[in-house]
């Protein structure tokens, strides 16, 4: 417990060149003692686990107590974890369900962002997003993702959208999680994944192409 709430998090640090060992490896040395093999597992995860935290709840404060709180679970819960799915998997279904818990007893949350800096995405995630654009009616994306005026109304309109379909976007088309992995993280059904990202694409869509009127 003294170790869990000692937890460090360096965002943006580099990772050292045992960072690519096997996770199954690194938990296997920490249950054998070897706290170093938790650091490096936290090294490894800490950056994505927190900007996919930050994209749900849209406030780097909470989304850095968050992904805190998502390793403190981790280590306190890691002799729960049988192997069953990734652990990469098992970690961001932890960090999801805190992130999507705390918005819902945090209303006050929802939407309170829609100023968040563009700079905080790279140019993929803007492409990705404009990407919900490309049917025969819309305009071209890569035109749209040439005006960094449009690229602020994508975040925007990402952050319109409820809880539950920020994640799926997140997971899916920023994270590149496939529909399985998703179903593990979000425990929902296969199905519900393919109709939740499809409601919210629509829905991303239709805020995008009004924003555009």
């Amino acid at each position: 417990m003294t170790e869990a709430a000692n937890i460090n998090i360096r965002y943006g640090r580099t990772p050292d060149r045992n960072i690519n060992i096997d996770d199954t490896v690194l938990i296997n040395q920490y249950r054998h003692g070897d706290s170093g093999a938790m650091e490096r597992l936290i090294l490894k995860y800490q950056n994505r686990i927190y900007n996919v935290i930050l994209k749900i709840c849209a406030d780097p404060e909470d989304a850095a107590e968050l992904t805190q709180e998502t390793f403190v679970k981790i280590i306190e819960n890691i002799h729960k974890f049988e192997g069953r799915s990734r652990f990469y998997t098992w970690a961001f279904r932890v960090a999801v369900n805190l992130t999507l818990n705390y918005c819902q007893r945090n209303a006050k949350l929802r939407l309170s962002s829609l100023d968040v800096e563009t700079n905080q995405y790279s140019s993929q995630e803007k492409q990705v997003l404009k990407e919900f654009l490309s049917d025969d009616s819309s305009p071209d994306p890569a035109v749209v993702a040439q005006n960094e005026e449009l690229c602020s109304m994508a975040i925007k309109a990402l952050m319109k959208l409820d809880d539950a379909q920020k994640a799926v976007i997140v997971l899916r088309d920023i994270e590149g999680m496939n529909y399985a992995q998703i179903a593990d993280v979000l425990n929902i059904e296969l199905g519900t994944v393919r109709s939740r990202l499809s409601r919210a694409r629509g829905r991303l869509r239709k805020i995008l192409e009004a924003s555009l009127l």
